[in-house]
């Protein structure tokens, strides 16, 4: 804006010298130039320091918005690595949780997996017990059958024998006596 003042002084200086020129039997002072000039150069003079003050002041308003702009930014910025910060280590602590619920949840398992099979064996074993007791009462069963049997068929074949052999009231009394004779001997 000074710049334009300035060029519009020399315009005005030169205009009012060729003016001057033309009109050389009137005094300086006299020509109505000469006090156009002195007024504008008192006006200019005038209004730069208010001018200047006013574009100071502007421009310090305008640097001072701008350097609290900068300082709010650097704030932000300070404030977001903090955040950042703070996401991150929030981010390895539950990584580490998850490792150690991974890690918790893989004893359990084997312990579980320990505690399956020790179950498993203990189950095998009692119904492998279970069946050899089954088989034993089983065979104990088949020989008291086979016994018994036995008992049966030799009671008969000895009642034939003794009939055939003996006759009358003796052998019926022989018989008799081995038929209660027969069971307690077999048991």
């Amino acid at each position: 804006m000074l710049a334009r003042l300035t060029y519009a002084t020399a315009a005005l200086v030169a205009t009012t010298g060729s003016a001057m020129a033309a009109d050389e039997h009137a005094s300086f002072f006299e020509k109505p130039e000469t006090w156009v000039l002195i007024a504008f150069i008192i006006f200019v003079v005038g209004m730069y320091r208010p001018v200047s003050k006013m574009m100071t002041a502007k421009l310090d308003g305008r640097s001072d918005a701008i350097k609290s702009e900068l300082d709010e930014a650097q704030r932000l910025r300070e404030e977001a690595q903090h955040t950042l910060a703070e996401y991150q280590r929030k981010q390895r602590d539950a990584l580490a949780e998850a490792e150690g619920i991974v890690a918790e949840a893989r004893e359990e398992a084997r312990r579980i997996e320990e505690n399956v099979q020790a179950r498993t064996a203990e189950t095998i074993k009692r119904r492998e017990q279970q069946a050899l007791d089954m088989i034993a009462a089983a065979e104990a069963r088949a020989v008291a059958d086979v016994r018994a049997l036995a008992a049966d068929i030799a009671i008969d074949a000895t009642q034939r024998i003794l009939t055939q052999t003996v006759e009358g009231q003796k052998g019926d009394e022989l018989v008799n006596e081995a038929i209660r004779e027969v069971p307690g001997k077999l048991n």
